[in-house]
């Protein structure tokens, strides 16, 4: 496949042919930043994983040059890090078994443009040639600029397909800022208690993220124990590991529905259960 961006990159752990790598596609995910998939789409990964019948494609969207980096990183110039981003991602895409793994190489300021022609492009030819039955994304809530841009890139490609090319399922995953907030009911319950070693060693590769400041590792594999433990009160713990997520299927099969509407309504929600629950346990109530 050919993209926009002579960086651009198809790598297939298992080499098939890209296209072929691409058209065995039933998992789909698209990310900004390398990492952000082995921490958002744990479910897809393993899902897939030592199957035949079932395979995930990963899909970075940002080249990785703004990353964070310190200590032993701290000298390295955007150029070096996009360089070693990169093969950490691709030693991601081999542990986890992926079907392959794009790089769309794309700045985060064209991400950022609402409209831009070029990651509008690459990400119909993506979807056209992959045609997922699940795909994943970041959620309309996440509170990084880049993370949300990529999501409301997403709808709008998949909005674009006709509706039978369409993705049956869509889930926007946490990242920055988990979605513990969301009402039970309205949670995407991901469940990712097996291979919690290989769970490790996927976060694990991302060296110069861990070495150079950000302990990504450490946290994701937190939250996801914390999620499961304290999603019920009353009852002991059915999972071990869980992640949320935001249903964004809705908005794929109804391009007439607003995002930020659709997101308000979860918000609303909240807000209706907390109020509710101060209501009814007030005094005098």
């Amino acid at each position: 496949m050919k993209f926009s961006r002579t960086e651009s990159e198809v790598y297939v752990p298992d080499g098939a042919e890209a296209g072929k790598a691409l058209g065995r596609t039933t998992h789909l995910g698209i990310a900004a930043h390398q990492d952000d998939l082995e921490i958002m789409a744990a479910e897809g990964i393993l899902e897939c994983f030592a199957r035949t019948d079932k395979w995930f494609t990963g899909v970075t969207v940002t080249n990785g040059s703004g990353s964070a980096r310190d200590f032993d990183y701290k000298d390295y110039s955007d150029q070096a890090m996009m360089e070693v981003r990169r093969l950490e991602q691709k030693k991601a895409a081999f542990v986890g078994e992926f079907g392959a793994h794009v790089f769309l190489h794309h700045p985060s300021s064209a991400v950022k443009k609402a409209g831009d022609p070029d990651v509008a492009a690459d990400l119909a030819a993506l979807l056209e040639a992959a045609r997922p039955e699940v795909l994943y994304t970041h959620n309309l809530a996440d509170k990084h600029d880049t993370h949300v841009a990529v999501a409301l890139r997403v709808l709008a490609a998949c909005r674009a397909l006709p509706p039978e090319k369409r993705p049956g399922r869509v889930v926007g995953c946490e990242v920055w800022r988990d979605l513990d907030w969301l009402c039970d009911a309205d949670k995407v319950a991901m469940a990712v208690d097996g291979h919690e070693n290989l769970q490790a060693a996927l976060m694990g590769v991302f060296d110069s993220q861990i070495c150079g400041g950000k302990r990504y590792d450490l946290a994701t594999a937190g939250r996801r124990r914390a999620h499961a433990t304290y999603f019920e009160s009353h009852g002991t713990d059915r999972h071990q590991l869980l992640v949320w997520g935001m249903d964004l299927t809705p908005l794929v099969k109804d391009p007439g529905l607003d995002p930020e509407a659709y997101v308000r309504a979860y918000i609303q929600r909240f807000a209706g259960e907390v109020g509710a629950r101060i209501r009814g346990l007030s005094a005098g109530a």
